[in-house]
């Protein structure tokens, strides 16, 4: 009976240690990365979906695993994943953001995103270049877009007023703030763009976002970088990722010391709300099974806009 006993209890403490082991990876948050259809000409591409693996990289360098979400997937498939994950990063890309794939995904997230926010559930979403640019479409429920010449160009951010007591830069050293404002080390890869004209006409845009830096590319101001007021939602037009991340030989790519730890304070920062968040898989094997190790990126030698990307039916 005694033997019993002992065994049973270190049986209930072996479990008790699992439970707060489940429960530590939980809270090293593997946020998703929402994939989108193949670029045309991608001469590489397997499947019918991509992510860059630069992007997974970025928040893997802020702390996080990360969860690949697949487009073509159900409305309730994508509740279980939203229930599942610590926060969302729409990455940049080329795709229709009012009618792709990513665009649907990226509106069924957006929507429950605010649900539960609003209901006291925190959860952080993160645009990046196309990323904004899906995040102003769904706000405003309309594409006011307009063409910049900003293809590949690297640009100093012209900081506003409230960057600096923004959630998102509040935490950054003063001087990579400075030097954010002064040299060309965030890297622009886009043609379309949110002019501050267009934010500033929009009513529903202005009471949502804030705008914490603009950029002009000779003709067009617009806006670079910008934080929802009650929301964790934060979007950049610039490219943190690709200054650590992504080796293309092109202009406008920027490996300085300083642009490396702006993508360094970015990540970190996304990563960090998203540690906020309570969301945990049901079962640590659940959560294996959904983790980006189960895929392979495959090295592009060169060929296209990304040095790896995964693919995926």
């Amino acid at each position: 009976m005694h033997l019993f006993v002992v065994v049973l209890c270190l049986f209930v403490v072996v479990l008790c240690l699992f439970e707060v082991a489940f429960v530590v990876l939980c809270l090293l948050c593997p946020p998703g990365v929402l994939a989108q259809e193949n670029l045309p000409g991608d001469l590489s591409a397997r499947g019918s979906s991509y992510i860059a693996a630069s992007y997974v990289k970025y928040i893997e360098s802020g702390g996080a695993r990360v969860v690949p979400i697949r487009i073509n997937r159900t409305e309730r498939e994508y509740a279980d994943i939203f229930s599942s994950i610590n926060g969302l990063l729409l990455p940049g890309g080329g795709v229709d953001i009012e009618t792709s794939q990513f665009s649907r995904a990226s509106k069924i997230f957006y929507d429950l995103a605010l649900r539960a926010n609003d209901a006291g559930d925190f959860f952080p979403i993160w645009g990046t270049c196309q990323g904004l640019q899906q995040l102003t479409v769904l706000t405003a429920n309309e594409n006011l877009l307009t063409l910049t010449d900003t293809r590949a160009v690297a640009l100093p951010l012209n900081l506003t007023p409230a960057a600096k007591s923004s959630r998102l830069f509040r935490n950054f050293p003063e001087e990579l703030l400075q030097t954010l404002g002064k040299e060309n080390i965030t890297s622009n890869f886009h043609k379309w763009s949110l002019s501050t004209q267009n934010f500033s006409r929009n009513a529903i845009l202005k009471r949502f976002y804030k705008v914490l830096s603009t950029n002009n590319d000779g003709k067009k101001e617009f806006i670079s970088t910008m934080e929802a007021y009650r929301y964790p939602f934060y979007a950049v037009q610039w490219h943190p990722e690709k200054t650590t991340f992504e080796w293309i030989d092109k202009p406008g790519m920027i490996h300085s010391t300083a642009a490396v730890r702006a993508s360094f304070y970015t990540g970190s920062f996304f990563v960090s709300e998203a540690m906020t968040n309570q969301h945990h898989f049901s079962s640590p094997e659940k959560e294996e099974q959904a983790l980006i190790y189960n895929f392979s990126p495959l090295y592009i030698r060169g060929r296209g806009n990304f040095v790896e990307n995964y693919y995926f039916d």
